[in-house]
């Protein structure tokens, strides 16, 4: 399990944000997303692949929050763009100990409404409720601003992110490299042309890319196997050193002859494969 400072280390602010350790961003956050009073009885503990483990006081406070999971994913989006965060879980556990025994960290930017002026909720559901409130008015206030919301996802967005937010964005980029990673393993002979017909949005210089690396990969995985004498029980290299031959030669499993195969493997390792 991923710990919450470890995974906020990979995270980076992007351009115009402050000089906050990431390390600390999301902790030092949690009261300006949720509001005081509910920070002070929940606890942002880990993170596990893109899920954020919420600790809090009881079973009711964790009810109450996970009707509120959206709203939270919400302000978490607009307060952090590039935490990847995606889905909440609540759990009850004891809260790390203040060090000044008193309200969470006051984060380094404040909303225009002072927090520290409000006066405290009387209870839980007056606190969630006033959270509520407070994500709604947020998300008026950026409509009115020419804020819209991403085609894929739903979240608001700045009018200069175009029609999908950063993280639909980049996870679609994501979708399309393994597609394309998985085609040139399956059908390397298919080119460009043949390949971009199956993956949707797929550039010349995105394709090149991905190709070059899955060569080096590959030869990597062929010279470990050649170094050592012997191929893996499973005898993937086999199926690696095909992919990689179309793949290097442009030329179709039809047209591709021994002579070629055993020019780009090298003597060694074409008879490590395929026998003298």
């Amino acid at each position: 399990m991923l710990k919450l400072a470890d995974a906020m280390h990979r995270w980076s602010p992007g351009e115009g944000a402050g000089a906050t350790d990431p390390r600390t961003v999301l902790e030092a956050s949690w009261s300006e997303i949720v509001g005081p009073q509910v920070a002070r009885h929940s606890h942002p503990a880990r993170i596990t692949a893109n899920t954020l483990m919420v600790t809090t006081r009881s079973s009711s406070w964790s009810h109450q929050l996970s009707l509120l999971a959206d709203s939270i994913l919400h302000a978490m989006a607009a307060r952090i763009p590039d935490c990847g965060i995606e889905r909440l879980r609540f759990r009850v556990g004891s809260l790390p100990r203040r060090a000044s025994g008193g309200d969470p960290p006051a984060p380094r930017r404040m909303s225009r409404r002072s927090v520290a002026g409000r006066a405290k909720a009387a209870s839980a559901s007056q606190a969630l409720d006033r959270f509520r409130r407070e994500v709604e008015q947020l998300q008026g206030a950026r409509r009115s601003q020419g804020w819209h919301s991403c085609a894929a996802c739903g979240l608001l967005i700045a009018p200069e992110e175009g029609t999908r937010c950063t993280t639909c964005v980049v996870a679609d980029d994501d979708r399309r490299m393994r597609t394309v990673a998985q085609l040139l393993f399956d059908a390397p002979w298919l080119g460009f042309r043949g390949t971009a017909e199956l993956a949707s949005g797929l550039q010349e210089e995105e394709y090149e890319r991905i190709r070059a690396q899955l060569l080096t990969r590959w030869w990597a995985v062929l010279m470990a196997a050649r170094d050592k004498g012997r191929l893996s029980a499973d005898g993937r290299e086999r199926l690696i050193a095909s992919s990689y031959v179309l793949l290097r030669s442009n030329v179709s499993p039809e047209e591709i002859i021994p002579a070629t195969v055993r020019g780009i493997l090298g003597d060694e390792l074409h008879d490590l494969i395929y026998g003298k």
